[in-house]
């Protein structure tokens, strides 16, 4: 998504909330090159609203009536591909963190930082860079299928070359292979063969995996 220098994000909030609502709506206040175009209530709200106006972005909350932030989430990713959605959350758990992520979530920000960092997590998602502000508080690390390698995360980590740890990082980010090739200057078939080495060395297959494994070295933290 591109954005020339006079060219504000547009932003729809979703909170159940309404002093939530307007409480973001004050930080973003100060932020020139934000925009807020709309609130939602609950979720069903943020797909109908997301879907009317094109938003940039969508801050969005988990935990709301009738349809929930995971699955306004996924639909909106599904929908608007254009449109990028920033979880906003008290849960920082990591069974709320990983579905939000494999939901198509390109952000996700604990509330009680949203005076501090929601402006530039809001511009780190439109310009398309995941922004992964929390390292999940309980995680479960009893082992996957088929079982993890021996030793640790950062251990095997260790054992990937520096390319392999480039595509972890962007694949681990939502970026397609297509995608991960043309920030790294490779095809995207090049791109299958390091997947293919990543899953041996460290036994990953699925992006919520991927994902995981990210999050518990933090190489999702924001750049």
């Amino acid at each position: 998504m591109m954005f020339g220098s006079n060219d504000a994000i547009r932003v729809v909030l979703a909170d159940d909330h309404a002093v939530v609502r307007a409480g973001l709506k004050a930080v973003l206040g100060s932020a020139r090159d934000i925009q807020v175009v709309g609130e939602a209530e609950n979720g069903a709200q943020a797909v109908a609203l997301a879907e009317k106006l094109h938003p940039d972005v969508v801050v969005m909350d988990l935990t709301m009536p009738v349809m929930d932030g995971t699955a306004a989430t996924r639909e909106i990713a599904a929908k608007l591909p254009g449109t990028r959605v920033l979880v906003l959350t008290m849960h920082t758990e990591s069974e709320f963190v990983i579905p939000a992520m494999e939901a198509g979530a390109f952000g996700y920000l604990p509330k009680t930082d949203a005076d501090r960092d929601l402006p530039t997590a809001i511009r780190a998602v439109a310009h398309g860079d995941q922004f992964v502000g929390v390292r999940p508080s309980r995680w479960n690390r009893e082992p996957a299928e088929p079982p993890l390698p021996r030793g640790s995360d950062r251990e095997r980590y260790e054992h990937l070359t520096g390319r392999e740890r480039d595509v972890l990082r962007l694949i681990s980010r939502g970026y397609s292979a297509p995608e991960v090739g043309q920030r790294l200057s490779i095809s995207p078939k090049t791109v299958d063969t390091y997947k293919q080495r990543i899953q041996v060395k460290l036994s990953l297959s699925h992006r919520s995996e991927y994902v995981q494994f990210a999050l518990r070295l933090g190489l999702l933290a924001a750049d």
